[in-house]
This record gives C-alpha cells, structure tokens and sequence, in this order.
C-alpha cells in the first residue's frame, strides 16, 4: 500500500524551497547580505564535511560485524530505520549527547523548552536572533553518504518507512519520500496563533528588512541552528509577525518539553506494526518519543539493531550492536 503523510505533502513543497535557497545561502564564516545591509560572523569554523568536529571517536569497522548487518538487512523484508542525530554529526552539524562533543559535553548550556518559548517574547527574542546568525550555516549542509545510502535503500525497494528525529531536513535532501519527521523540520515555520505555515527561507529576509543595521558575531554553535550571542547582541533584534493575523512565529519543531503531534505517533506506530525488522540508526533512544517506538517493535517481536556510536536506551533489546560511523558503514550494506 502507499502511504501519503503530512510530512510527505510538505517534503514536496520543502524541496522546492531548498533548491531556492542554495542558490542564494552563504556557508562562510561571514554573511553578507545582497544589498550589503548587515553581516553576520562566527568567531570560529565549524566543518561542513564527513570529517567533522561533532562526530565522537569510534572503533575501525570490524568485518564480522557488516557482514552481520548485511544479513540483517538482507532477511529484512519491511525494514523500517529509525534516524536521530548521530547520522547528521558527519554532515558537520552538532547533536546534545554524544560523548566530548556533544552540546552537553561541551558546554552547560541546555535546549530551549517549548513553554519558555511560548511564554516569553523575550526568549522568543533570544531565540530568534541566534537562529538568525546560524541559519544561513545549518541551512547549508548536505546530506552524508549515509542518508544517500538510506535514499538508494527506499529506491530500491528495500525501505519500508524512514521515521527521523532529526529537524535539519537532510533525509529530504537525500531524496527519501517514504518518510516522517517525528519532530518537524527547521526549514518551516508556524503562526502559533493561526497555524500559518510558511518556508524558514522567507522568514530570512524579513529578518534581513527588519534589522538592516544588526550585526553579531558567534561564540558557537549548537544543535538545529542555534548558535551562542551575547545578551547585549540579542537586545535590539527585532523579530517579524505573522504576515496573516500578527501572531508570535516557531519553528515547526517539537522544542524540549513539548510533545509530538498523536496523529503523527500513531501513524509511525501502524508503521511499525507492518515492519518485519527495525533498524536504528545514529540514536541513543535517550527520549522517549523515539524510544516508544522500540518498546512497540519488542511486543511485536520484532528484530532490532542499532548502529549507534556509544550506548543506547536499547543496547539489551538488539540482537545486533555497531559502534561505527553510519557514513562509513551504511554504503557498504547492498540492499537486496
């Protein structure tokens, strides 16, 4: 059967506005804009590559291992692959948890909850500003060759369902259409008053119009486009409306402490239930929004492996454990 989800509906439109985008989006260390109007700096580089400064050290690939994943992924029928931040570290763009280089590891910043956010114009302020000066930078990266590996695996007929934790659109990127991002996409943005939806992009330059003369430079970055300014910086940002009836604007992202959407989780969970096999890939399954998924393929008996730098929520319930690179290994597997 053919599933056509809400996620699919706006990965169509997504493409569309990322295909604009790079066409125009700076991926220096310096912004500055067309009309020469302000300028953006990050005090220091980040990688945009594989070899990026985010990913945690890990062992050489052991053969046995691939070739107990290509097994797995050979006997799977309806694979289902559950996707979290570990996959997106070798495109250059942090994640919170992985061990020395993680946002917890590096830094004692800690996320933005979704009630603050909500509450308070000026965490709203805040907020806006830093993804004002990250944007143009998380906006840039590109798909690593394990999510075009998981592109060639639903080409070819052997993904059943891609369930993402990721918000930084990269599966969509790849090419992957039998998809759901469980915690919405960074590249959209909604009216919390009206629900109007419109691309991250455009939200870009009316920031642009609204502070013609702003300019800030980074300490850092941090996960999904944020970045680390000075409360000096963040003070005179002036952050749009919503064109449509003036309501307070959010990324269309599920923040810490907000939950995901039920009609998207019990979607993902009649996935599961279709699934013959569950792989998960770059997740610690630290939250439970991924995690629950899991704990619904256990009661189906389903087998699990987990390709996952470090430790897992999960580790007891695999039959299968890879502390690997998902872009070193996941080309390596033939899907058929």
């Amino acid at each position: 059967m053919n599933y056509i989800s809400q996620d699919a509906f706006a990965a169509l439109w997504l493409r569309r506005a990322i295909n604009c985008e790079r066409m125009r989006m700076s991926c220096g260390l310096t912004y500055r804009s067309m009309k020469s109007r302000w300028i953006t700096k990050l005090s220091r580089p980040c990688s945009h590559g594989p070899m990026g400064l985010f990913v945690p050290p890990s062992p050489p690939l052991d053969p046995k291992k691939v070739k107990e994943l290509q097994r797995f992924i050979t006997l799977s029928k309806k694979l289902l692959v559950m996707t979290g931040a570990g996959i997106s570290t070798e495109s250059g763009i942090p994640d919170y948890r992985s061990e020395k280089v993680g946002l917890y590891a590096r830094t004692d910043r800690r996320p933005i909850q979704h009630v603050d956010f909500v509450r308070s114009a000026p965490i709203r302020q805040r907020y806006w500003a830093r993804n004002f000066v990250g944007w143009p930078q998380f906006s840039a990266h590109q798909p690593n060759p394990a999510h075009w590996a998981l592109s060639n695996w639903e080409k070819r007929g052997k993904l059943h369902w891609l369930v993402t934790q990721n918000v930084d659109a990269l599966h969509t990127k790849a090419g992957n259409q039998r998809l759901t991002e469980l915690h919405g996409c960074m590249h959209r943005v909604l009216c919390l008053n009206c629900g109007e939806q419109t691309p991250r992009g455009l939200l870009q330059e009316r920031f642009q119009d609204l502070n013609p003369s702003w300019s800030a430079e980074a300490q850092g970055v941090a996960p999904d486009g944020d970045v680390f300014l000075s409360e000096e910086q963040v003070q005179t940002f002036q952050v749009p409306s919503c064109v449509r009836c003036g309501g307070p604007l959010k990324p269309d992202v599920v923040f810490f402490g907000d939950t995901v959407n039920p009609d998207k989780v019990d979607f993902v969970h009649r996935r599961v239930r279709e699934a013959d096999s569950l792989l998960v890939v770059g997740s610690s399954l630290q939250v439970y929004s991924g995690y629950r998924f899991i704990l619904t393929a256990r009661e189906k008996k389903l087998p699990i492996a987990i390709l996952n730098i470090g430790p897992t929520r999960s580790d007891d319930l695999a039959c299968l454990k890879l502390n690997s690179r998902c872009g070193e290994l996941l080309p390596l597997i033939v899907p058929h």
